[in-house]
């Protein structure tokens, strides 16, 4: 297919255009469309796509205005084209005007669908979003804070139980098998079960032992298939499938002393949750609020608006995992540490081990900065750990990121209330007991005050352990510290409040469509990721537009800056 071009000249005595260009105020995200597509789509920048042979395609500026306007207004590809057909918003914003206009009245839903298809397989399939940023970042809007949150992506499948996911890897299994390797694989099949219907089995399921011979013996059809599989040369979409079989039987079950398999009673940590996206998990953006799916992060100028990266993980990623991707470019180009991500709890109640040590004596810096142009980057406490923290600091980043207090079991002392001197390496308790830190090979240590405890007064505020009191030491002890100290100034917290809420609310217009919004229309982390920033891009577009943003000569410029 070859590269359409659409027409730059534009009909002066357009019935569409005109009556646009009286009722639409030149801040919506049609005028700003209409004014700036051919700048920020040019044909030409996604020559690369397209050949030399074949019809003509619809003009990459048109598809990629309708598919921002799709994103907007969350819509399915069949109502985008509709919309495309007959919105004349939509028409006027394309720039194809009237019906009478001679340009393309109509194209198929499919259109969209190969476009990001081939976006996804480009070099630069993000460049939708990278050209919005572009016009931004060139207007000055773009400075240097940055303000990170996430939120929860459901997605677009059914959770399956540990029946569903066994019977659905062995089906898709068979399904993607060879003629000779299906007869074996079938010939091994002990359960009676074809595996060609997705139902479920007929079974009395109120019936415990009934519900046991059959996850039994499903169970026992799946390492039978793999059983087949070793030794054998698969090609790659057997052995994703045979990896899927794998994973998915061995993250639910144990077998017992009898040899029968029952369902485990934990959650695998990493749990595949569906064959259909495998990539879809089980995740928490609160303790108490589970989803299933995927978590969109971004990053976002806090003073203009603009989101300025994103990213899509699985839904059990931490929100700290992907921090530094989304502020790369505040970032210098020295290799991070690789420092443990914690926030310091004390483990000697079996809470979590902290990683928050270093002997290294570095300036303090409790005190708010004061300069705008310093880089600043604001976020909860998930983005204050001791690995982030770290990271900011050694970039001469300026960290406004909550970092959470240390934490024990309700009436005992938690881990501030001991003094952590890092010059002598040495912790003091509560009690004026005084012990050296053991350090570990990696430079994280332990202090125990085991012999101190037998006889303390305070000892049943403190532990229960027979052991007696440990407290832990990691990497960055030294950082978190200073973030602890610097968090509790006023001006600081002042800060915080004025700027972080507003990540919150640049995710709240992200969701606010139900279609493509919060509910993924698409399957695996990749398609999601891609979804999730054309989402962006459109967010950014409709706020350049009302911003009042527009291309010149020398740039692009805001109007009033």
């Amino acid at each position: 297919m070859t590269l359409g071009k659409a027409d730059k000249q534009g009909d002066l005595l357009d019935d569409v255009a005109r009556f646009c260009d009286e009722v639409l105020p030149q801040t919506s995200i049609y005028s700003f469309l209409r004014r700036e597509r051919d700048q920020l789509f040019p044909d030409e920048a996604f020559s690369d796509l397209f050949t030399g042979r074949g019809r003509c395609s619809v003009p990459p500026s048109v598809v990629a205005v309708v598919m921002v306007l799709q994103r907007l207004e969350g819509l399915s590809d069949r109502e985008a084209t509709d919309h495309y057909c007959f919105d004349n918003r939509w028409r006027y914003a394309t720039g194809v005007g009237g019906y009478d206009a001679g340009g393309w009245s109509s194209f198929s839903h499919t259109v969209l669908v190969d476009m990001r298809e081939r976006l996804r397989k480009s070099e630069h399939p993000d460049r939708i979003f990278q050209a919005a940023l572009g016009a931004a970042a060139e207007a000055g809007l773009i400075g240097r804070k940055r303000a990170l949150d996430s939120t929860p992506l459901y997605d677009a499948v059914s959770t399956m139980d540990t029946v569903t996911l066994i019977r659905s890897a062995i089906r898709g299994l068979v399904k993607v098998a060879d003629n000779e390797l299906e007869v074996e694989l079938r010939s091994v099949l002990t359960s009676g079960d074809d595996y060609s219907s997705a139902a479920k089995p007929q079974i009395d399921w109120d019936d415990r032992e009934a519900r046991t011979i059959l996850i039994d013996s499903r169970a026992k059809d799946a390492y039978a298939c793999l059983v087949v599989l070793d030794g054998h040369e698969l090609d790659p979409v057997v052995t994703e499938a045979s990896k899927l079989l794998a994973t998915v039987v061995g993250q639910d079950l144990d077998i017992g002393d009898d040899g029968v398999f029952r369902i485990a009673r934990r959650v695998a940590k990493d749990r595949v949750i569906s064959t259909v996206d495998p990539d879809a998990r089980h995740g928490h953006k609160t303790a108490a609020r589970g989803f299933d799916g995927f978590k969109g992060h971004i990053a976002v100028d806090p003073d203009s608006e603009i989101v300025t990266a994103t990213t899509v993980t699985p839904g059990n990623a931490s929100d700290g995992s992907v921090a530094t991707d989304l502020i790369s470019d505040l970032l210098d180009n020295d290799d991070s540490n690789g420092n443990d991500d914690s926030n310091g709890n004390d483990d000697s109640n079996n809470e979590s081990p902290a990683d928050e040590a270093t002997d290294v004596v570095v300036p303090d810096r409790s005190e708010p900065e004061t300069d705008a142009g310093t880089a600043a980057v604001y976020g909860d406490n998930a983005y204050g750990t001791g690995e982030i923290q770290s990271r900011l600091e050694d970039a001469g980043i300026e960290s406004k990121c909550k970092t959470q207090k240390p934490t024990t079991r309700i009436g005992f002392f938690a881990k501030d209330r001991f003094v952590v001197n890092l010059e002598d390496d040495t912790v003091t308790c509560p009690n004026g007991v005084t012990v050296t830190i053991r350090r570990h090979v990696k430079g994280s240590g332990l202090a125990k005050f085991a012999k101190a405890c037998a006889s303390c007064p305070l000892r049943s505020q403190c532990t229960k352990s027979a052991k007696g009191r440990n407290i832990t030491v990691g990497l960055n002890e030294a950082v978190l510290t200073r973030a602890r100290k610097r968090q509790q100034h006023p001006e600081w917290v002042a800060d915080y409040r004025a700027t972080r809420p507003k990540v919150e609310r640049k995710l709240a217009h992200l969701m606010r469509r139900k279609h493509g919004g919060r509910r993924a229309r698409v399957r695996g982390t990749e398609k999601v990721g891609a979804d999730f920033s054309l989402l962006a891009a459109a967010i950014n577009l409709a706020r350049l537009g009302t911003l009042g943003a527009s291309s010149t000569a020398a740039g692009w410029t805001v109007v009033g800056a």
